[in-house]
């Protein structure tokens, strides 16, 4: 669904743009290239997360590297890992060191359900559940500054909101710190323990800013507006001056501004050709870090508050630095790099020191990044004259004497953003010579307020058109075989799939649906509990579920499945909370009745996104089987 929040895959330094509806610039490349499997590329090596030790000699993160998520440790020299959690069962992510000790905390859920709970881990190995119960969700909400305590947010009192509790960092023991009844989204407490930030969604392209006095318990509106802008809370300054957040009130972008806890005075901090993504400081505030979302890729811009001066970070071709985390000392740095053709590796920097160290190598070595392609951000223009942006991925054995067959990638959301970056899946598409568009049609982040409220009521129409005219774009280029276009996508991709096949039924060839939405009324009726705060949001986004309940109908593909004619792959996760099983249950059923070739994997231990090894090489290998026979291996009429 459309959230408020900017969703990035990685953060990076720069991005290419080019010119509205100019085919991509590539070179043809003679060489021989590898061909790989898809159980290779699923043995490149998944990481994320960065927490350093208090003695700063170890990080901890995150890693799929058995299989399936767990937490390990690093020593920040490069070394083996430290296995901190080994779940074989359940996605594990490590959340962040204790301040003074070698405790971690760690989160996971129950088969993909979303159920987080939070637990703490001592180094002797025991695990404790820190909060117990049976359909609870909780979010790790940061430590106080003299790592005595730390505030955790859950939505145990009611199903629907989350309150903030305050933990003792010894005994665990805790005090309900702020009671949310009014349906708002805590985002974090300042380091003093004086004040709450609060978001509240009106719609997906109109939120506010709130914040919560805890001496006097009153709460104050800091963003009234007239006109449809977002307001979204970003972090409090350490010495509690300030509570920054980013606005596109009267701009197409989002820009930083910071409220004055002591007078109440806004002011601009910093302002940009595109979103200001977020902000946060390091332990002192020495240091400010900035996230822009650039065209598809995000900088990150690490500023020196007293001088202003930018930290210089590495260059990385077709790539840049990410997921940057500052030690307490802020001496050290831990940081991620991420390109089209390599996947996030983890590095250290400390100053004084010339070169980082490198601490993992996550692309598996059986494969030579030379055969992976890098992207390039194409737009093509779409009926009505919208500029659409995509990411596009061409094969090297593509050219104009030997044409590929081509894909329409559609992200989720709807205001998802399709970004630069590595993709394991894409590029083994791409490796077995498959054109990708990854498009992000109206209603996609990351490219002004105008182009994010474009989609709103308007689903299964103009979202869809952009798709159609990706198609159109695709066969311009001279590469790419016009009579072997499919489409693929997830979540809210997988509805554009499934409405496409049955609302354009001739337009695309194939389509593979991943746990996509197909019935509205149903899903807007059964949000988790936890979304209750933006309900009214995904009403005005989508539609109301009561007082639209035919329009609704009419753009909900299970209620229209005897239109879908080309052959359709759907993958399903069973726990999942967002997109229920039954939504693919009817798509199927319905098309089955269409005699045309239809395949339906169902994954019993996953949710809303496939994060098991296992699950993935299954669901991907035969995604690809499945293209190969009824698009690459399609029949011209000519032939």
């Amino acid at each position: 669904m459309k959230t408020t929040a900017r969703q990035l895959s990685g953060l990076a330094i720069a991005a290419t743009i080019l010119a509205l509806t100019t085919p991509a610039i590539t070179q043809s490349v003679t060489r021989p290239q590898k061909h790989y499997t898809i159980e290779q590329f699923m043995n490149t090596i998944a990481i994320t997360g960065a927490s350093f030790s208090p003695d700063e000699s170890r990080i901890l993160f995150s890693s799929n590297k058995t299989g399936i998520w767990n937490a390990y440790t690093v020593p920040v020299i490069g070394g083996e890992w430290s296995p901190m959690t080994t779940s074989t069962t359940d996605s594990t992510y490590a959340v962040t060191y204790f301040p003074k000790d070698d405790r971690i905390l760690f989160t996971r859920d129950q088969g993909g359900n979303e159920l987080n709970h939070l637990y703490v881990r001592t180094p002797e190995g025991q695990e404790k559940d820190l909060t117990p119960g049976a359909k609870l969700k909780a979010v790790f909400g940061g430590f106080t500054p003299d790592g005595g305590a730390f505030w955790v947010q859950t939505n145990e009192r009611d199903p629907r909101f989350f309150d903030i509790y305050r933990y003792d960092a010894k005994s665990y023991e805790r005090a309900l710190f702020y009671e949310n009844k009014d349906g708002f989204f805590p985002s974090g407490v300042s380091d003093d323990g004086k004040w709450v930030a609060l978001s509240k969604v009106i719609t997906t392209s109109n939120t506010d800013v709130y914040v919560w006095n805890a001496e006097t318990k009153q709460t104050t509106h800091l963003s009234p507006h007239t006109t449809e802008s977002q307001y979204q809370p970003a972090t409090f300054d350490p010495a509690t001056r300030y509570l920054y957040y980013v606005t596109n009130d009267g701009s197409e972008f989002l820009r930083l501004r910071r409220y004055a806890l002591g007078d109440g005075r806004h002011e601009d901090v910093e302002k940009a050709e595109w979103d200001i993504v977020g902000t946060s400081f390091s332990k002192t505030g020495k240091y400010r870090v900035l996230a822009i979302n650039e065209d598809g890729r995000a900088a990150i811009r690490i500023t020196e508050t007293a001088t202003g001066k930018l930290m210089e970070l590495p260059y990385v071709p077709s790539g840049g630095v990410a997921g940057v985390a500052i030690a307490d000392s802020e001496s050290a740095l831990a940081f991620y790099v991420n390109g089209d053709r390599s996947p996030n590796d983890l590095y250290f920097m400390k100053r004084g020191i010339e070169k980082p160290v490198k601490l993992t190598s996550s692309l598996n070595p059986e494969i030579d990044a030379s055969d992976l392609v890098d992207t390039e951000v194409v737009r093509f223009k779409a009926r009505d004259g919208m500029a659409i942006p995509n990411i596009l991925w061409k094969p090297h054995q593509a050219t104009a004497a030997a044409k590929a067959p081509a894909i329409v990638w559609v992200h989720g959301g709807p205001g998802g953003q399709t970004t630069r970056g590595y993709s394991a899946v894409i590029q083994y598409l791409v490796n077995n010579g498959y054109v990708v568009l990854g498009i992000n049609n109206r209603g996609s982040s990351g490219y002004g307020r105008t182009f994010f409220a474009a989609d709103d009521q308007k689903h299964g129409r103009e979202p869809l058109w952009d798709c159609v005219d990706a198609k159109k774009y695709l066969a311009g280029l001279p590469y790419v075989d016009a009579n072997r276009v499919g489409i693929v996508g997830g979540s809210y991709g997988g509805y554009m799939v499934l409405a496409a096949l049955a609302y354009q039924p001739d337009v695309f060839d194939v389509g593979v649906d991943i746990f996509g939405v197909s019935n509205w009324l149903r899903t807007l009726e059964s949000i988790p509990a936890w979304w209750e705060a933006q309900r009214t949001a995904l009403y005005a986004e989508i539609g109301d579920p009561v007082k639209q309940k035919q329009m609704l109908h009419d753009i909900s593909p299970a209620f229209h499945g005897d239109k879908i004619r080309k052959p359709l792959m759907v993958l399903q996760g069973a726990n999942d909370p967002r997109v229920l099983k039954a939504e693919s249950d009817d798509v199927v059923a319905a098309v089955k009745k269409n005699d045309v070739p239809i395949e339906y994997i169902v994954f019993p231990d996953e949710g809303h996104g496939f994060t098991k090894k296992k699950n993935q090489i299954e669901g991907y290998s035969a995604m690809l089987k499945f293209l190969d026979k009824h698009l690459k291996g399609k029949k011209n009429a000519s032939d």
